[in-house]
């Protein structure tokens, strides 16, 4: 490998790669690091640089009887979280990248990050991260190639990627691989920006530490590069779990589904059914993104292109997610979690009441009784896939998963049922394109304001939403055998306010009847808005909540509908220059029937 600069100390590469070796040397260049080391993924590294990241105090080791491999992790508190109003879709015009997104122009966009990343490694070491997106091997698998100066990062790709030399290997000679380059720089906000190159196949992140700007394989590859590519190469990529559902007899169906932010996606990845759902069983493929292409058979082929698990651990129990809380009982990495005097982990909504005292987020003593919070409610674990009990055995299959079933599903304490399913495939994307969430008082200041996130990819779609809704109509001419779209909505309240339906496992019932109708056994009726249950198709048996509840949970008001057609304007007019008429139309269509609907009473 030629030389970056005098000073700098270059490790042994380990490809010979011409592309890859002449992009690192430039990057060095750039950079100035005191020494590039290449990642090979092995567990001798894996030990020499948690033993550097401990005595760096990058990581606290955690009680190792009580949680073996575990350390813990303290970020800058002015870097904890995504910065969507500092990301950026680099792209030749404005146009391309949407409304959706932040734009600035590729030839400003590396001119002011590279007067940043100028030095920005000086008296610090280049990790060359080598990782795959995908099973290795799979057609639709990608290579990224990460150069970044944070050890934390290192020890996270090695989790949720397939990392080092395996990835090479798959690379060869190559020069399609995605070029990240990440420097935490100072961490100062003034100087942080994530820029998305999506015709370069090329991502920048500077000043932060914080995993979804920096573990770049993750939302910036998977969805954001990854949509864009989806597009110009036939595919998709989307914010999706998914999930294998098998039945006693040994029949398999697998799911995708897609859920915005606090509306419980991970915890439907990892659903363990009822008892009164004896033999049946919920794999766990993927919990957090899908990449689907169509298949010579017909039908959505899907993988998860992740190793690991990249969760919040704030609400997480043995509860409302069992398999998630014995994912992180060994060789996972704690970020802004509390620590007990013992050396054992802590965040609101664990099992038990607060112990006494802990160490909180940033270090400091805390007592219960506090009002500060002890984890930051963005708090982190990152865990091994293969650590959960639920893990799909058909995880590293290369040609993925046959999808039969999309289900999209927000918070929305009225108007939205428990379940529906579309009429058709245009339908169905109407539903995902209008998906949204109720805001909350504190984040708002005004409580129940539903905000659109279309298909949960708001953040996410790396070039313009409304040419986005385009592509997944397009999917109808590529598919034969589509799957079947259907919308959720576990949030419903009663007039007291309460939740109708008790969610976590018991969604299994309302699971349960997507597969039947996937599969064409279970009746339903028509409605103005889609078809729902027939309750004899409802296994709701054992059920520990009033029928009346359930009913009111599936309730569907005309009025009520009417108005969230009425509120969804704002949202088409913003996309109005690149919105696909068949959305337009379908919107005109459901409106239609709402009327007629309303004139029967």
């Amino acid at each position: 490998m030629s030389t970056t600069v005098s000073a700098a100390e270059i490790g042994s590469p380990l490809s010979d790669n011409r592309h890859l070796l002449a992009w690192i040397d430039e990057c060095a260049r750039l950079c100035k690091p005191d020494r590039v080391v290449w990642c090979d993924g092995s567990e001798e590294e894996k030990e020499r640089l948690t033993a550097l990241a401990v005595a760096q105090g990058v990581l606290i080791p955690l009680n190792q009887e009580k949680l073996p491999g575990c350390y813990l992790h303290r970020s800058d508190p002015a870097d904890v979280a995504r910065v969507e109003h500092l990301t950026f879709i680099c792209t030749p015009t404005r146009e391309e990248a949407g409304p959706n997104n932040n734009w600035m122009a590729p030839d400003e966009a590396y001119r002011k990050l590279g007067q940043l990343f100028d030095g920005s490694m000086k008296g610090r070491t280049m990790y060359v991260v080598p990782y795959v997106m995908g099973p290795l091997g799979s057609p639709l698998a990608k290579v990224g190639i990460e150069l970044t100066d944070s050890v934390y990062v290192v020890l996270n790709m090695r989790i949720m990627a397939r990392m080092g030399t395996r990835a090479l290997r798959m690379l060869g000679d190559s020069d399609g691989f995605n070029r990240g380059l990440h420097s935490m720089l100072d961490l100062n906000p003034d100087r942080r920006y994530i820029c998305h190159f999506p015709q370069d196949n090329a991502i920048w992140s500077i000043g932060s530490g914080y995993g979804g700007n920096v573990l770049l394989g993750k939302k910036c590859l998977a969805l954001r590069i990854g949509s864009y590519l989806g597009r110009q190469e036939g595919w998709m990529a989307e914010h999706m779990l998914i999930m294998g559902v098998e039945e006693p007899n040994g029949d398999t169906t697998y799911v995708a589904a897609a859920f915005p932010s606090a509306c419980g996606k991970t915890n439907f990845a990892m659903l363990i059914p009822p008892k009164r759902f004896q033999g049946w069983k919920v794999w766990t493929v993927g919990d957090d993104i899908c990449w689907m292409k169509p298949g010579p058979d017909g039908r959505f082929w899907a993988i998860n292109p992740e190793a690991g698990y990249f969760g919040v651990a704030p609400g997480t129990n043995s509860l409302t997610n069992p398999n998630a809380m014995e994912s992180v009982r060994r060789d996972s990495l704690f970020t802004n979690v509390a620590m007990t005097p013992d050396g054992d982990v802590w965040w609101e909504g664990k099992d038990g009441v607060a112990p006494e005292e802990l160490i909180d987020w940033k270090g400091r003593p805390w007592k219960r009784g506090s009002t500060e919070k002890a984890a930051h409610p963005n708090s982190r674990f990152t865990a091994p896939a293969t650590n959960n009990p639920a893990l799909s055995p058909r995880v590293n299959d290369r040609n993925g998963v046959p999808i039969s079933a999309i289900i999209f599903g927000g918070r929305r304490s009225t108007t939205v049922p428990l379940v529906l399913q579309a009429f058709n495939w245009t339908h169905g994307v109407y539903l995902g394109a209008t998906m949204g969430s109720e805001t909350t008082a504190a984040a708002v200041g005004k409580e129940g304001v539903v905000r659109r996130d279309p298909m949960a990819m708001l953040p996410f779609a790396g070039y313009d939403m409304g040419r986005y809704f385009d592509h997944w109509l397009n999917m109808e001419g590529k598919v034969e055998y589509l799957p079947k779209v259907f919308l959720v909505n576990w949030f419903r309240r009663g007039p007291d306010g309460a939740f109708l339906w008790p969610g976590f496992g018991e969604n299994m019932r309302v699971l349960k009847w997507i597969i039947d109708r996937a599969r064409g056994r279970a009746g339903a009726w028509e409605t103005p808005i889609g078809w729902v249950p027939k309750w004899a198709d409802m296994d709701m048996r054992d059920l520990a909540v009033p029928i009346e509840d359930v009913e009111d949970a599936q309730r569907i008001d005309v009025e009520e509908w009417k108005r969230e057609i009425a509120d969804q304007e704002e949202f088409f007019e913003k996309y109005r220059s690149t919105m696909p008429k068949e959305i337009v139309l379908e919107r005109e269509i459901i409106r239609s029937r709402l009327e007629r609907a309303g004139r029967k009473g």
